[in-house]
């Protein structure tokens, strides 16, 4: 079946449940053997997206695998379920080939790349499985939402923890207002456990001159070795493929590939966009932490390249109908949380290294883990609420990818709990907005303390404006909201 006529047939049959749909308590789910598996291509398939690729592959055929690395990409190939699969490192030569006939694609590249593939494949109709952070930058995230409404396709956000039946059912109890008025919200987080701070940055001429330095007689051999240990891992890496949409700078081994991408500003969100992203899933929902009208933050010190090694951010966000206004705290490191009488009043003792925590009038929410997959109420009972359980199909990583498929079968988007336009891409401006305050606070303490405050961000989310740009001091703020695409690659 070719994926228009396919599409055809959902568009019929969505209605007609009786022969095509089971029944899951209040939820619409598909019966496997019923209809023809959905064709499915993987976008990164190592690291993270080793297992959304897998995933996927439980639930739909495998028609194209991409990687940027070969010696990656060839060991997925050999995986059940990937053997049929055709081999690209360049996503655009997969789509050119395939687009026509996927129908879902999971994107679990480096955090700059997200909105790039994802936007391509939105705009050939294909549905979207996309990690976390969903973008790296503020407009990306917007326009991510925008595409998806537009094209009706649909898209979930790899925050696993939304698919976790204790994370719905505490959204659910923070909303029946048990805590009272809220007064703010922290979360902390052990994050990085990859590198960051300034000075990192390595390449051929910095090598080559402290090799010099240190020994000039022995230096040809060094630089002869590295220049050697550079080659043999471009055999395996595109990294043309691997800079996609950002600016270039030179390859250098375990500096930016695999999985340190996160720490730099030109590549990653930084520990912030790393794990916000699963901790604010049930305070975003539950206390409306959308359009903050500024941020500050303080941190350790950057060099506008990597991120600091530790930050503090405080977010502002106004009134509501359901709710007063409210400030949110972030802290990132591990060790570096809220002050203890923050905890002590509500008798927690032993901090979680991660974790939230909401308080109100009357009580206070406490997570100890990064998904609020285990919560508990200080001062107050839980109340008698309703709320949509997950299908279980084995976890609530493959529980969230399932909800995808689930929703692309039925028809209806919605269906997914982190779709880009009510969830992730609202979520993700909020998050981000953050990094826009690190960015101004680059000066950091002494001996890798923390430093005092940095410049205050004022915000206009409608618009995506810092309303105070022209009184910064700090340069290039304004580029985090909206980033330039090299040629090649598609943004608006």
């Amino acid at each position: 079946m070719s994926k228009t006529s396919r599409r055809g047939f959902m568009k019929t049959t969505s209605a007609m449940s009786a022969g095509y749909f089971v029944a899951a308590g209040t939820q619409q789910a598909f019966s496997n053997s019923a209809i023809e598996k959905l064709n499915v291509a993987c976008i990164g398939v190592g690291g993270k997206g080793g297992s959304d690729s897998s995933n996927a592959a439980q639930f739909g055929n495998v028609v194209a695998i991409c990687d940027v690395d070969r010696g990656t990409l060839e060991g997925k190939a050999k995986s059940e379920g990937f053997q049929e699969a055709e081999k690209f490192t360049d996503y655009r030569e997969l789509f050119a080939k395939h687009g026509k006939n996927i129908d879902i694609v999971t994107v679990s590249t480096p955090d700059h790349m997200h909105a790039p593939v994802t936007l391509e494949a939105m705009r050939l109709g294909i549905s979207c499985y996309t990690q976390k952070p969903l973008t790296r930058t503020i407009y990306e995230a917007r326009l991510l939402a925008q595409v998806a409404k537009d094209t009706g396709v649909c898209t979930q956000m790899g925050n696993q923890g939304t698919a976790l039946d204790s994370s719905r059912e505490a959204i659910a109890q923070l909303q029946s207002g048990v805590l009272g008025a809220l007064k703010e919200v922290y979360a902390w987080s052990n994050r990085p456990v990859w590198a960051q701070g300034p000075g990192r940055r390595n390449n051929m001429e910095k090598f080559t001159a402290q090799a010099m330095k240190e020994d000039a007689e022995a230096a040809p051999k060094l630089i002869a070795a590295k220049k050697k240990e550079i080659e043999r891992a471009l055999e395996k890496l595109d990294w043309k493929a691997w800079i996609g949409v950002a600016p270039d700078r030179e390859f250098w081994p375990g500096l930016y590939h695999s999985f340190q991408h996160r720490g730099w500003w030109d590549f990653g969100t930084g520990a912030l966009g790393d794990m916000a992203c699963h901790q604010l899933t049930v305070p975003f929902a539950a206390c409306g932490l959308r359009d903050p009208i500024s941020v500050q933050a303080k941190t350790t010190g950057h060099d506008f390249d990597s991120f600091p090694a530790s930050s503090i951010i405080k977010f502002e966000f106004p009134e509501t109908k359901e709710r007063p206004a409210i400030p949110f705290w972030w802290y990132d490191r591990k060790g570096n949380k809220p002050p203890m009488e923050v905890f002590k009043k509500w008798g927690i003792e032993n901090v979680s290294d991660s974790g939230v925590l909401i308080v109100g009038e009357k009580g206070a929410f406490y997570s100890s883990d990064d998904y609020c997959g285990k919560y508990e109420l200080k001062g107050v009972e839980k109340v008698k609420v309703d709320y949509e359980r997950a299908e279980n199909k084995g976890n609530n990583d493959v529980n969230n990818m399932y909800e995808l498929f689930r929703a692309k079968m039925a028809g209806n988007p919605m269906i997914c709990k982190s779709n880009f336009i009510e969830r992730a891409g609202p979520l993700t401006e909020t998050i981000l907005l953050g990094n826009l305050a690190v960015w101004a606070a680059s000066k950091g303490g002494a001996d890798g303390e923390m430093g005092e405050w940095g410049e205050k961000v004022e915000w206009d989310a409608k618009n995506l404006k810092v309303t105070n740009l022209a009184s910064l001091k700090t340069p290039r703020v304004a580029d985090l909201i909206k980033p330039t695409y090299r040629t090649g690659y598609r943004l608006d």
